[in-house]
């Protein structure tokens, strides 16, 4: 039988620039394994608020902090890859991926988070990417 680990992630990367890149699921095993195999305690995590989307990592170079606009970026990012594709303004709720748990016996995708804030973004892919 294969284990999830055994499995490997396939997700979208994007180049944001100054060393700083976002990472997107493609599925929801994808997501289960971009968000706890992949991606470092310290990078920032990212994810439609309330509806079925990709979930996100932002990962900067170590000891880096990221600026609001970054933040915006990949959550953006994670709209895009979301069913909210086509909506204004909408809710992506954002933390360090070390605040993301899953919890027992849950399908793929489905996460628990500790603490988390939300940011207002419309869905879009950062310049010179396209669908």
């Amino acid at each position: 039988m294969t284990r999830e680990r055994d499995i490997p992630a396939r997700y979208w990367t994007y180049e944001l620039g100054e060393g700083w890149c976002a990472m997107a699921g493609k599925s929801d095993l994808d997501n289960d394994l971009v968000t706890f195999r992949v991606a470092r305690q310290t990078d920032h995590w990212f994810h439609l608020h309330g509806a079925p989307g990709s979930h996100v990592i932002l990962r900067g170079p170590e000891g880096a902090e990221a600026t609001r606009e970054l933040l915006e970026a990949a959550a953006a990012i994670a709209a895009y890859h979301s069913k909210a594709r086509k909506a204004g303004l909408v809710p992506v709720d954002c933390c360090l991926a070390k605040e993301v748990s899953k919890p027992r016996h849950v399908p793929a995708g489905t996460v628990a988070i500790a603490r988390s804030r939300t940011l207002k973004v419309r869905p879009a892919l950062p310049p010179g990417y396209s669908a």
